[in-house]
């Protein structure tokens, strides 16, 4: 069996494991709807590819994602450069996306979390801030959770062990979460 064959396969059976996700992820878009229908904002943190997928669903919110629509107020905590290098030098770097929520997180906002091992300490410290914040929170797990399963009101733990199947299931589910509450969002 060649690679490509070989990666099929394994995405296909990860893909085919997530109808069991369904019902968090309206859980999760219910969260992120009712969170911009009330003026509230999105905010998106994870670490390497998951940093990436974090920035590509701020955008997809703030600018939008099929229709023409209003922007809606959403921001990835991996952008700014600047930002991060001064807290994790100051500080630590479990504090990079802690130290933002303190800054910028306001009760009614979301928090979504992605990270494909579930073992990011950076992570769990930014839902615990949240959580302190009033805020809710929704985590995008991979690997059995780690131990920042319990840490979300909503968790989808994507089952597998290979962090690039995990990855591109966790953007299946992404956008999926973007198509439901696009639906919901007034247009003007």
């Amino acid at each position: 069996m060649s690679q490509f064959q070989s990666s099929l396969r394994s995405l296909q059976e990860v893909l085919e494991s997530l109808p069991s996700l369904q019902s968090d992820l309206e859980q999760a878009a219910a969260l992120a709807g009712d969170a911009l229908l009330a003026g509230n904002k999105l905010m998106f943190c994870g670490n390497g590819g998951s940093a990436s997928d974090s920035a590509h669903l701020a955008s997809e919110f703030t600018c939008r994602f099929k229709e023409d629509r209003r922007p809606y107020p959403a921001m990835a905590l991996t952008v700014d450069a600047g930002l991060l290098t001064a807290i994790g030098n100051d500080y630590e770097f479990t504090d990079i996306f802690a130290r933002q929520v303190a800054a910028f997180g306001k009760p009614g906002d979301v928090l979504v979390a992605i990270t494909t091992s579930g073992k990011s300490r950076n992570i769990l410290s930014a839902l615990e801030e949240a959580r302190r914040r009033g805020m809710k929170t929704v985590a995008f797990l991979g690997k059995g959770g780690g131990f920042t399963k319990g840490a979300a009101d909503v968790e989808l733990i994507v089952p597998g062990t290979e962090t690039a199947r995990i990855q591109e299931a966790q953007q299946f589910l992404l956008h999926v979460l973007c198509e439901i509450v696009e639906e919901r969002l007034p247009r003007e």
